[in-house]
């Protein structure tokens, strides 16, 4: 089954098989939880919209499209019930900022961000560089939290990313935009070290 594709899996799931179902969890056990964990900022609550999203995927197989991809139809699940759950919680985001004059420093400091290191000493900059990107990203305001996780995180193309937020392609690319220059100005603003980046 590992073979089979999210779409073959699941008409073998609408079709009786559980193991279908099953190694669609198993498929986006780890992507999908990460998602909701970066989204929602709590592990508990990340865990539960993963159950409850897998548990709305095995209600709603009967909708399932034949010819609809899988992965933005079960992203777009998971989205809802993150956004009903930071709603019901009461919880807004409050930062609201300028993007910087600069879009070359944008794409230097994202580059920068996700570079890779290998000493020991690099490794733990690494880890505490990206526990601030965690700290950051989840004083964005909601909308520009999830595209910049779904864009950059899980890799979602513009395609899907439009599938996923219900949105316009064009929406998506200024919201995307937007997200990133919100993201580098805020990061530049809150870094306690300006050498930091």
């Amino acid at each position: 089954m590992a073979q089979l594709s999210d779409e073959q899996l699941m008409e073998l799931f609408r079709s009786g098989s559980e193991d279908a179902f099953a190694q669609l969890i198993r498929r986006y056990e780890r992507e999908l939880y990460n998602f909701l964990l970066k989204f929602l900022a709590q592990s508990a609550s990340a865990e539960d919209i993963f159950q409850e999203t897998f548990l709305q995927v095995h209600l709603s197989a009967g909708t399932f499209e034949s010819g609809r991809r899988f992965r933005p139809w079960v992203y777009t699940i998971a989205a809802n019930k993150a956004r009903d759950l930071l709603r019901s919680q009461g919880r807004r985001p409050t930062v609201q900022l300028t993007p910087p004059d600069d879009e070359t420093d944008i794409a230097q400091l994202w580059e920068g961000l996700l570079q890779d290191t290998t000493t020991p000493d690099q490794q733990l900059q690494l880890k505490q560089r990206q526990e601030f990107v965690r700290e950051v990203i989840g004083q964005l305001p909601g909308h520009l939290r999830e595209i910049l996780v779904l864009a950059y995180f899980n890799q979602l193309s513009y395609k899907e990313l439009a599938d996923v937020l219900g949105i316009p392609l064009g929406t998506v690319k200024s919201r995307l935009h937007s997200a990133v220059t919100h993201f580098a100005r805020l990061y530049h603003e809150l870094s306690p070290d300006p050498e930091r980046i």
